[in-house]
């Protein structure tokens, strides 16, 4: 007999949480209301103007994680830390951090010898130059956050936020959050202070060893000319609410549908083929009368 889709996992014994290390970011450290937490807190260095804030993920998932269980009886599976040479359970207040410079060899850090490579840096995001947003390539955007003002600090929050939007600049600077530094740039963004994320240079990949068709590649007249026709056919401006993440969407109805115990079919959609060089004029024309259509 088929097992339902739908079992109650067995309790767990109850296990206490290790205790996070309480975050650090400079002056202004005052209590928040019910809410999310801070991912940091420091200042914004503005010239000799300093701005105390908060920063918080502007970004949500689109469907939580997943839990490992086991098979049989549904119950959530645990990880723990291990000294690797003994596999003895290591207590949280018991693990620090190390580098190893040598086989077998390290060196022991704390949060002091973090704040001495930069004690600027860990409390205060600097700025190093205002720019124009475009000529900030994208491959360097990684993740947005939000800087909301701490209290009594709104005044020269504003004051930053309107210098950018009538400037018409963005502000590019640095900071260390969780132990590394971050290159960022600070945008106004209505009411509130954008601050994204960016790469190093340092940390992008060349293309170099791609096989890649040469930078110039005479294409057929005819076939170029459809596929410019396509391009305008597509042509729009980019609307970020018009487009979801239909994946985690799919997945939450499957996942709601089995919670009801019903059995859920695999959608009968086939998978794109590669296109054949010789079907290339074919499969443009049928794209033109699709889209015409």
């Amino acid at each position: 007999m088929k097992k339902p889709a739908v079992r109650s996992a067995v309790k767990p014994k109850s296990v206490p949480k290790a205790s996070g290390r309480a975050a650090r970011g400079g002056p202004g450290q005052e209590s928040r209301p019910a809410g999310p937490r801070p991912s940091w807190r420091g200042l914004v260095s503005f010239g000799l103007v300093n701005v105390p804030v908060n920063l918080y993920p502007a970004v949500k998932p689109e469907i939580h994680g997943m839990n490992y269980l086991r098979k049989d009886d549904l119950c959530p599976i645990a990880y723990k830390k291990v000294c690797r040479a003994t596999g003895e359970e290591v207590p949280f207040e018991n693990i620090v951090k190390g580098y190893e410079y040598r086989d077998g060899d390290y060196v022991v850090l704390d949060d002091e010898d973090f704040r001495k490579a930069d004690v600027m840096k860990s409390s205060a995001i600097e700025i190093e130059a205002f720019v124009d947003e475009a000529g900030v390539d994208p491959k360097y955007v990684e993740k947005p956050y939000y800087l909301e003002p701490q209290p009594k600090a709104h005044t020269a929050y504003a004051l930053f936020r309107e210098a950018m939007a009538k400037s018409k600049k963005v502000a590019i600077g640095l900071f260390v959050l969780r132990d590394r530094e971050h290159l960022v740039m600070l945008k106004p963004e209505g009411r509130a202070i954008l601050l994204i994320q960016l790469r190093f240079a340092a940390s992008l990949r060349a293309p170099a060893g791609l096989d890649l068709p040469p930078e110039r590649i005479e294409a057929p007249k005819a076939q170029l000319e459809l596929a410019l026709e396509l391009v305008k056919k597509f042509e729009g401006e980019f609307r970020p609410e018009a487009y979801t993440d239909t994946y985690a969407a799919r997945l939450r109805a499957i996942i709601a549908a089995k919670a009801k115990g019903r059995t859920v079919h695999a959608r009968t959609e086939e998978a794109p083929r590669e296109t054949e060089v010789e079907d290339i004029m074919a499969r443009l024309k049928e794209s033109l009368s699709a889209v015409r259509h």
